[in-house]
């Protein structure tokens, strides 16, 4: 058989394929693989990943679009002994096995026995064994694989007769005709040997042959790539002697004229192929939907009936006076929910919805288009009035679309987990799963790979990366396109042109799998049934991704966690200790310190509103509503970003907006005549056309994917409406075609960046609800916000670091004090605990009740002997006394002195109680030990005080080593490391800036390069935050004397930011911090920008113009003084800045070339 058009070409079918998802081994991309089948005639083809299925439906349906037929199987590893066996060195090596679908049977028996190799099996690999290969061989066609299955390693072994039994022993497990022995010749050693074995076997036993390729890339010159590809996976470069790698370059997709000439002897080996082909017959069913019930309270058995009476109660606690229409909008959600089938998802999202509020876990008001449902509301799934916000339930569920509703939930992260625990013990762990995620080689991050494989310095590489402009989305083509340095470094050096290539080839692929941090799908039956497993960790996860878990119909919810729910909860227990009625929910939303608050930029630690781009947005906006805050919740985004000058200016004049007709104004008076929500455009659709709902939500979704041919469509539909399909259109409305033509065309044009409005809804509320608590309970507040960072040191010190700003004092850890937390006390507040090393929170939870119980510790031998038996150890009580817990009991060098005499009595006395060597009254008594007197000797110095803190807790607490340099610090222009983090390379301090900073090291680790010269990487901290330097060789041999731990030093280097990791710093010189004083003199004289001034001239301080520049200002912080001059009262006004060539490119667009001027101070 030959295809159309395709006549010379021999009728074969590859049948031993790894794709991609052979992470770093397969380089075989799914989209392109039936497209070269096709151009080689042939009409079906396999994949085999090795042990896994991750990529079956996508490679499905990129051979169904390409008119080629999809074979689903996978090439497993099987354990020598028992699945179950884990032995190291008897089980550390697994046989290969080729398994292929015929049928749905075949399909299911695969995931089964796929999802028990990882869940039973997994131990190096993911293994089967004899036992579920008999038990699941129904509906299956097994391949004798390649050198590393059984019969072909037995065979290189000598064991023909082995080899022989295994191959009988796999054609009776899976039946006559359903068995095949491969031949393979891909010219590597070994392989003519067991071929010739194979041919034997088969003349012996009947067992019939199969041709077969390796194939592990598309064509014979990807060899090269796929070469790369096994480096990066095993951490080699491509010179490293004796790595891993193949041995030839014929493991690629050959044409069937070039299989049968490897085999011509053996011609059936060739048609067996395409036998095979027209055996495996399995399709995926897509759109069925397979969703769990739920389990019904007792009592009850109509679960819509149960979903009804639910939602009426909570309507009536909702809405207790009843509105007009209300109760019409709720009857017709649930005759909706009803018709379309989702009335237990409903009631399964409530129900642990439910358990979270009984439990006190925090949840939050809502997110995504779900919170637009009423039925959602009164169910207490969101906490945002649909009605109040104008949402639309349509968004969410549409009777006009079919497709599966999605509640994403938010939890306290600390909890979350309960969540999902509850949920897989009322349904049973086999119905529920985790869903795997996949990281992959993004444009810079393959750059970065493959330079390390080629060789090629890391200083060269990250130049090279950082050249690709850093925006979701870039890929290497578009970048050389639009960056101009990486085009010319591309064409004018051939070793950086075969990177980039290189790089290209393998870009996108993924490079390992993972769990998704908040997906988890349930299911009618054991997922198992429905889709293979596997084990990440210790997690248990679908091997399909959410969007393919959908597509096949199964139920996939987000549990997703916000930390700042959990501030919110814990500021508000702290605000109910003083105040026990308090109810962040029940506070006013229109509290106008709040808004005062906000407008002066005080944002940080406020959701949402605390980044520098977006406080300028806020104190140029001056919100005074919620609305206002979801607006710019909505509009700080890329694409929407251009509207906020606009929205800006319609919110402050009224009279500059503009409406392209009167019926608009009700739709777009909100947002100041700018489109920025999705429910406005299905609106506009309704109000000015008579689309329904529905419809206009179909038409949205068409216009954000530019379907082209709907819209051509729906522009008709729009304009002049359509009776079939009871569209009045816009003529209907008297609205004339030239202004209904414009008006498509701009909601074509925001169609892209328009904003779900629930969403955005919800979280402006979480937004205000953390301002208000900042504002009216700023102790609590920024308490529970340092609690909710204790893991980032930055965070916690740039949070110290405002507490100053706002007069709140900050103190060490008190053991009379503290909880595990941060804690207020008084008008002050106490570090928390759990900070310490070694102080776990169970014990710390214990000291809380036994001062509770029993009143203060009054010394150090009391707490000990109170305490003692409760995971008190010698190294947990000597951090206490470093971080400074017993400070009020004396000196730390005193204590420290005494506490391991402390504990040893304690124990003595205890083992004596035990002994009996006690009388009983002493025993009844409990005599204390003798207090063990303080010694009379110096405090330690205020250094090693510091130092013990900071080797303790990771923080200095009661100050730090470089507090006597700071006035010297500011004179030499010094830039604090949280300004590095805050900046983030976008604003502020920008990439491959030279900065200077001071700070003391932390840590230092040396790296020998493979050149064999010594490099360092070295953490330093300032009061702001930490940043890791790159010392490379050359300035390590200057500066090596200087890289001792707990050192201070100054810095000049420059910034790097990636995308993959925290900030670091390139350094170029490091000196001790005792030069200062020569190096400010040096500063001052060097500095090119001391004496550098911007001048800009302004109409006035209340044009429109200048409430543009002050926040773009705001954006680029710097130490170059700026004088605005307004005209019309002839004053002038100072603040500083970076003079960063966007800002004043920005400016002079805006202002004129003439009104920007960048000069030196009298010149």
């Amino acid at each position: 058989m030959t295809r159309e058009g395709t006549s010379h070409m021999r009728d074969f079918v590859h049948l031993h394929v790894h794709s991609e998802y052979s992470l770093l081994d397969g380089a075989c991309r799914i989209n392109s693989l039936p497209a070269r089948a096709a151009e080689l005639g042939q009409r079906a083809i396999a994949i085999t990943d090795h042990g896994v299925m991750y990529g079956v439906v996508d490679f499905y349906k990129a051979c169904r679009a390409a008119g080629i037929k999809p074979i689903i199987g996978c090439e497993v590893y099987r354990a020598q002994r028992t699945r179950f066996d884990k032995v190291h060195g008897l089980d550390s090596d697994s046989e290969h096995l080729v398994l292929l679908c015929k049928n749905k049977t075949g399909y299911r028996n695969l995931i089964k026995m796929v999802s028990a190799g990882f869940v039973d099996g997994f131990y190096i690999k993911p293994r089967v064994d004899d036992e579920l290969l008999k038990r699941y061989s129904e509906g299956l066609i097994c391949l004798s694989a390649c050198l590393s299955g059984e019969i072909p390693a037995k065979l290189m072994r000598g064991d023909y007769q082995g080899a022989r039994d295994a191959a009988l022993k796999y054609r009776d497990i899976f039946g006559e005709g359903n068995f095949y022995l491969e031949l393979q010749d891909h010219g590597i050693e070994g392989q003519a040997a067991v071929n010739r074995g194979v041919i034997q076997i088969h003349r012996e036993t009947g067992i019939p042959l199969v041709a077969t390729n390796d194939v592990h890339y598309l064509r014979k010159e990807d060899a090269a790539i796929h070469d790369v590809l096994l480096c990066i996976q095993t951490n080699n470069t491509v010179d490293s002697p004796d790595r891993m790698k193949f041995g030839s370059d014929e493991f690629y997709l050959k044409s069937g004229d070039e299989m049968a000439r490897l085999f011509p002897n053996y011609e059936e080996a060739i048609s067996n192929t395409v036998k095979i082909a027209d055996e495996c017959n399995f399709d995926f069913e897509f759109g069925e939907y397979h969703l769990p019930g739920f389990k019904l309270p007792e009592g009850e058995d109509d679960a819509y009936e149960y979903l009804r009476k639910l939602c009426i109660d909570g309507f009536n606690m909702r809405y207790p006076d009843r509105p007009q229409g209300h109760m019409d909008r709720l009857m017709f959600e649930l005759k909706t929910i009803r018709e379309m089938g989702f009335v237990d998802y409903f009631l399964i999202v409530s129900d642990f919805i439910a358990f979270a509020r009984r439990q006190g876990i925090p949840v939050g008001p809502g997110r995504g288009s779900g919170a637009g449902s009423m039925a959602a509301y009164c169910l207490q799934i969101t906490n945002i009035d649909p009605i109040k916000y104008s949402l639309y339930f349509e968004r969410f569920l549409n009777p006009e679309r079919i497709s599966m509703p999605d509640f994403d939930i938010d939890f306290c992260p600390n909890r979350r987990q309960e969540v999902i625990d509850y949920v897989v013990d009322k349904y049973g762990a086999d119905y529920v799963a985790q869903i795997v995620t996949f990281g992959t080689m993004a444009a810079r991050g393959a750059i970065r790979d493959v330079a390390r494989v080629l060789n090629i310095p890391y200083a060269e590489a990250d130049t090279v990366a950082k050249l690709v402009p850093f925006q979701i989305g870039m890929t290497l083509s578009e970048a050389l396109k639009v960056s101009k340095p990486l085009r010319d470094m591309y064409e004018g050096d051939d070793r950086i042109k075969n990177l980039i290539n290189t790089a290209m080839a393998l870009e996108g692929m993924p490079r390992h799998a993972s769990t998704h941090a908040a997906g988890v799908v349930m299911t009618k039956e054991p997922v198992s049934d429905y889709v293979p497993l596997a084990r990440n960790d210790e997690a248990i996860v679908c091997q399909y991704n959410m969007g393919t878990l959908e597509e096949l119909g199964l139920l996939k919810m987000d549990f997703l966690g916000l930390r700042n729910l959990t501030v919110i909860d814990e500021a508000s227990k702290m605000v109910r200790r003083k105040d026990p009625k308090f109810d962040i929910d029940a506070v006013d939303n229109t509290d106008p310190a709040t808004y005062e608050m906000l407008s002066e930029g005080d944002t940080l630690g406020v959701f949402q509103l605390e980044s520098t781009g977006m406080t300028s947005v806020v104190t140029a906006l001056q919100p005074r509503t919620i609305e206002e805050i979801t607006a710019v919740v909505a509009l700080y985004r890329p694409g929407p970003m251009d509207s906020i000058p606009r929205y800006i200016e319609g919110k402050h004049n009224p009279k500059t907006v503009r409406y392209r007709h009167p019926l608009l104004k009700e739709i777009l008076e909100v947002t100041y005549g700018c489109i920025v929500y999705q429910e406005q455009v299905m609106e506009i659709f309704r109000k000015l056309a008579g689309y329904s709902l529905g419809r206009a939500d179909v038409v949205r979704r068409a216009m954000s994917k530019k379907i082209m041919k709907v819209l051509r469509e729906e522009r008709e539909n729009f304009l002049h409406g359509n009776p079939a399909e009871n569209i009045p259109g816009c003529a209907a409305n008297g609205i004339d075609e030239e202004t209904a033509n414009s008006l498509f065309d701009d909601i074509l044009d925001f169609a892209n960046y328009a904003f779900n409005k629930a969403h955005a809804a919800a979280y402006a509320v979480v937004s205000f609800q953390t301002a208000y608590l900042k504002c009216h309970h700023p102790h609590e507040f920024m308490a529970a916000l340092l609690t909710s960072v204790l893991d980032s040191t930055s965070k916690v010190v740039e949070y110290i670091s405002a507490c100053k700003k706002m007069n709140i004092e900050v103190l060490p850890p008190d053991i009379n004090e503290s909880e595990d937390g941060f804690t207020v006390v008084g008008d002050t507040i106490r570090f928390g605990l759990v900070a310490v090393k070694n102080i776990g929170r169970k014990f710390i939870q214990e000291m809380m009740e036994e001062r509770s119980l029993n009143g203060r510790f009054i010394s150090l031998q009391n707490f000990c002997e109170r305490m003692f038996g409760h995971e008190l150890n010698r190294r947990a009580l000597e951090n206490l006394i470093k971080c400074g817990a017993f400070d009020s009991f004396g000196k730390r060098s005193a204590q420290l002195r005494i506490s391991g005499l402390i504990l040893d009595n304690i124990a003595h006395t205890k083992t004596k109680n035990l002994e009996g060597q006690i009388d009983f009254f002493s025993i009844i008594d409990d005599v204390p030990s003798q207090e063990v007197p303080l010694p009379d000797i110096p405090e330690f110095d205020r250094k090693v005080l510091v130092g013990y803190e900071k080797e303790v807790t990771g923080m200095y607490l009661s100050g730090h080593p470089l507090d006597e340099y700071n006035d010297i610090l500011r004179s030499t222009h010094t830039v604090h490391i949280g300004k590095i983090f805050a900046s983030d390379g976008e604003e502020g301090v920008g990439d491959n800036q030279v900065v200077n900073i001071a700070g003391m090291i932390s840590k230092v680790r040396m790296k020998t390069t493979r050149s064999d010269n010594v490099m360092a990487y070295v953490d330093i901290e300032d009061q702001t935050g930490s940043i890791e330097l790159i010392v490379f060789p050359k300035t390590l041999e200057r500066c090596s004397a200087y890289l001792r731990e707990d050192t201070g030093v100054v810095v000049k280097g420059r910034v790097s930011y990636r995308e993959d990791r925290d900030p670091q710093i390139l350094c170029d010189t490091l000196r001790p911090i005792t030069d200062l004083d020569n190096m400010s003199v040096q500063t001052r004289s060097d500095d090119p920008q001391k004496d550098l001034r911007l001048y800009i001239r302004l109409p006035s301080k209340s044009d429109s113009l200048t409430r543009k520049v002050k926040p773009m200002l705001s954006m680029f912080p710097g130490d170059v003084r700026v004088v605005l001059y307004y005209e019309d009262c002839k004053s002038k006004e100072g603040c500083r800045v970076a003079p960063d060539s966007r800002l004043l490119n920005r400016l002079r667009e805006l202002l004129g070339a003439d009104n920007v001027v960048v000069k030196q101070k009298n010149t």
